[in-house]
């Protein structure tokens, strides 16, 4: 146990709870470390049969990776400690993924960025009341990492090209309807649901018998117009299809597009692209290590940060400024391979 992380035995269950409440436990590179470190022993040890990954209390499930961190490295590093941070988190990313026991994830709040990428990859994604799941990253001038480029482009009717430019955030009924949850259950059933699973209880089976119909979807009451406006790879498209349409969610989403960083926004939809001609989550990873490690000490990362979370004037001055700004070559080098010795592996 660190202090970060609370990592215990619960019957057959290994039990990972993120414990950073004022930071709404957003993850740092000890966690993952730690994280990484416990699924290892765990793979090997034949008295552990599942994986259960929450958060000790407060109002998150886990609100994102270490911005901070990634910020000071963009302007006093040249992006040395931020890309570590990347490399070791996409590792645990991948981890959780291709982890041959299975893991349920808990996301019982907050669920954003890297809560997305420690809890997506899991094969059991537990939706409650209180889930509120986002991948704001564009606004900031990043771009839905963490295995996003995979679960985002595998959705269906353009939902996560939306959810990736946009940065929409969705409740616990919404993630159901759309597939980011396998189950719903009340909050309230949470602890009987550990204690069913930590006693050996079969997963599907625990999560079925305690799920309940959540609420109706806002996000399904919108999958037409999603689908129609959202149809398009290049942010141009997007942005001229809102643009025709008299609509007060039109107008909406349109607004929400215009705060958002124009070379996140293209980035993000060339990632989602690329990753459904990729046949490994593995090679995902690779290539959003590459789009990382460049986009971190370009000039929108910073100043999205300290617009929105530094001085949080959330006036950001976006460099290039427009979508015609942003052109095809300045995006083929952001995705274009690293030197072989830099490129991402897995552990």
């Amino acid at each position: 146990m660190t202090d970060e992380l609370i990592i215990r035995h619960d019957g057959v269950a290994g039990h990972i709870s993120l414990n950073r409440p004022k930071a709404i436990h957003a993850l740092t590179l000890n966690m993952c470390r730690g994280m990484a470190s416990a699924l290892a022993d765990w793979g090997n040890d034949d008295n552990i049969a599942a994986i259960m990954i929450d958060h000790s209390e407060g109002r998150g499930f886990c609100s994102g990776g270490d911005i901070n961190l990634l910020r000071k490295s963009a302007l006093n590093d040249g992006g040395i400690s931020g890309r570590r941070f990347f490399y070791e988190e996409y590792q645990l990313n991948n981890q959780i993924f291709n982890f041959a026991k299975p893991i349920v994830a808990f996301m019982d709040g907050i669920t954003m960025g890297g809560g997305v990428g420690i809890s997506q990859p899991a094969r059991f994604r537990v939706a409650t009341e209180n889930t509120r799941f986002a991948m704001p990253e564009t606004g900031i001038g990043l771009f839905p990492d963490v295995g996003g480029g995979w679960f985002l482009s595998r959705l269906e009717g353009r939902i996560g090209q939306f959810l990736a430019v946009t940065g929409a955030r969705l409740k616990g009924e919404d993630c159901l309807w759309a597939g980011l949850a396998t189950h719903y259950l009340p909050s309230d059933a949470l602890e009987e649901a550990k204690r069913r699973i930590a006693a050996g209880h079969e997963i599907a089976n625990v999560l079925s018998a305690l799920s309940v119909s959540p609420p109706a979807s806002q996000l399904a009451a919108n999958e037409a117009l999603i689908r129609k406006h959202f149809a398009f790879d290049t942010l141009e498209e997007i942005l001229a299809s809102l643009e025709s349409e008299d609509s007060e969610w039109a107008a909406k989403e349109l607004a929400a597009l215009r705060t958002k960083s124009p070379q996140a926004c293209k980035v993000s939809l060339r990632q989602l692209a690329e990753s459904l001609k990729l046949s490994t989550f593995t090679q995902n990873m690779a290539m959003e290590y590459r789009i990382g490690s460049r986009v971190l000490t370009l000039p929108d990362f910073a100043e999205g940060v300290r617009a929105v979370i530094v001085d949080k004037d959330n006036e950001p001055k976006w460099n290039p400024a427009t979508p015609a700004g942003v052109t095809d070559a300045m995006l083929d080098a952001i995705f274009a391979p690293l030197p072989k010795e830099e490129e991402w592996k897995p552990l």
